[in-house]
């Protein structure tokens, strides 16, 4: 299958206005259900806000959220699709650059340094375009994931001792959440890295904080750390923008990689209760867009 990068280039522009004003399904379903689960009085309005808001912003063809956040794009591409990899992430940048000039959108993404914003939402490696590869035959994915800065910024590493075992990352991610409080606008999906590098632990803990709702880690170990910890996060009482309830997250999602004998990476990434993300699906039949 050869890869039309025009229509890679519509679906990054598309993808982008799709994310910011469409949740996924199961968010939705998620927040109405912590909704029903909620005893807090004060956590139960919050989340029926929380619902209103999702509703209002699609009858109006709204965002979801003022925070465009910073623009993700993972890219799986599968077996016997032919494309020039440096000229697909051009169209991606073509077409973030497109969806903040022509919808408009706020750009949040500025210099490190000088602070200066080009107001395209892109800038030295943003987008992040992250590229991996599938057994799909025939079949480019594009995820996009516009990551605001109140999730981003509860972030951690910690690289645990060995000897520390498992208790240590239960510690860590506990005390990451009750650290984060309301910063990171929960319900909050958790993502928890284990193993791997310090750089790949990160990473592992992004991948698992923007995991759609429902989905299990593929290590059986990292599918029992979830249940616990998804546990007990809910009983720390931070609740729905950190103002009290049983409803802190919707979820601790793990996902875990091989590391060397004389280290235990842990890292933390949070997603906000507005865990936006749009997919593009090409295949020789046509493009369809998802979540």
């Amino acid at each position: 299958m050869d890869v039309d990068l025009k229509q890679v280039e519509e679906a990054a522009k598309e993808l982008y206005i799709r994310a910011l004003k469409m949740l996924p399904p199961d968010i939705k379903s998620g927040i109405a259900a912590l909704a029903r689960a909620e005893t807090d009085a004060t956590a139960k309005a919050i989340l029926g806000t929380m619902i209103k808001n999702i509703s209002v912003a699609e009858d109006q063809s709204n965002l979801l959220c003022q925070d465009t956040g910073i623009p993700i794009y993972n890219v799986s591409i599968g077996r016997d699709v032919s494309v020039d990899g440096y000229a697909l992430k051009q169209a991606i940048r073509t077409g973030c650059e497109r969806a903040t000039r022509e919808h408009p959108l706020r750009s949040s993404v500025v210099h490190p340094v000088t602070r200066a914003n080009e107001h395209t939402s892109c800038g030295r490696g943003v987008p992040v375009i992250n590229i991996d590869f599938s057994d799909l035959n025939q079949t480019l994915a594009i995820e996009m994931i516009p990551k605001g800065s109140g999730s981003e910024n509860s972030s951690w590493l910690k690289m645990a001792i060995p000897a520390e075992g498992v208790d240590a990352i239960k510690t860590f991610v506990v005390d990451c959440v009750l650290e984060s409080g309301g910063k990171s606008c929960p319900p909050t999906i958790v993502g928890v890295g284990v193993g791997g590098t310090a750089d790949l632990c990160v990473h592992l803990a992004k991948l698992a904080a923007t995991r759609p709702l429902g989905s299990r880690c593929a290590d059986p170990e990292g599918a029992q750390l979830e249940q616990a910890l998804s546990a007990a996060v809910n009983r720390l009482g931070v609740g729905p923008q950190g103002l009290g309830g049983d409803a802190t997250a919707f979820a601790v999602h793990v996902e875990t990689a091989a590391t060397h004998i004389t280290m235990n990476p842990v890292a933390v990434n949070m997603q906000c209760h507005s865990a936006r993300r749009a997919r593009a699906t090409f295949t020789p039949g046509g493009m369809e867009y998802g979540y």
